[in-house]
């Protein structure tokens, strides 16, 4: 006889207040990696194996810590840390990559002021109460980003291809400025909704 499945309330462990989950420590860990990434990047080189390991690992564990925040409990927390460990992973192997030489400055600089622009947005709301949620071509944005970093750092495309990056590179930032005009159209509308609602 098969035992009974485990209900809802058993597997969300945490409610959307907590802190200290599963989900969040992993999220915790990739902001920590953020900094020795960038410093191994400026020490070992642009392009090495162990690099490129290292990045598949880290830019991967994204979809960890958002199977653990599905399995026992989405937070608010979990919520805004999420992409914003996202965001200084890309944002510092891209300022090392380019401090490195093998990626110019200006797609770096263009994705960071986007992505802080959108940080600083994020909590203008959130202080309003109100939760923008990203569109599925946010994901895409993110993807590509990855996809542009793991090529600098895999020896055979980052060491010889440095144009083939600069392309993928390029259309990771046209996809950073749309999504991110998308996430303020879609800001500024709710926003007006949620001040109508309570005037």
């Amino acid at each position: 006889m098969r035992g009974a499945e485990p209900s809802t309330e058993a597997v969300k462990a945490f409610g959307p207040t907590a802190l200290a989950t599963p989900a969040n420590a992993v999220t915790m860990a990739r902001l920590l990696a953020s900094p020795v990434l960038a410093v191994l990047i400026g020490s070992i080189g642009p392009s090495s194996w162990l690099l490129f390991v290292l990045w598949v690992v880290l830019a991967g564990s994204d979809g960890l810590d958002g199977h653990l925040a599905r399995r026992h409990g989405s937070t608010r927390s979990g919520a805004f840390l999420d992409p914003q460990a996202d965001k200084f992973l890309v944002i510092a192997a891209l300022a090392a990559l380019a401090a490195a030489g093998t990626v110019s400055w200006l797609p770096v600089v263009l994705i960071f002021v986007r992505e802080a622009a959108m940080t600083a947005f994020r909590v203008h709301a959130g202080r309003r109460g109100v939760s923008i949620p990203a569109r599925p071509l946010a994901k895409v944005k993110t993807f590509v980003q990855d996809i542009a970093i793991a090529m600098a750092l895999f020896p055979p495309i980052g060491a010889h291809h440095d144009g083939a990056v600069a392309v993928v590179l390029w259309c990771a930032v046209a996809l950073t400025v749309y999504t991110g005009g998308e996430y303020l159209l879609d800001g500024r509308r709710l926003l007006r909704v949620d001040g109508a609602r309570t005037a």
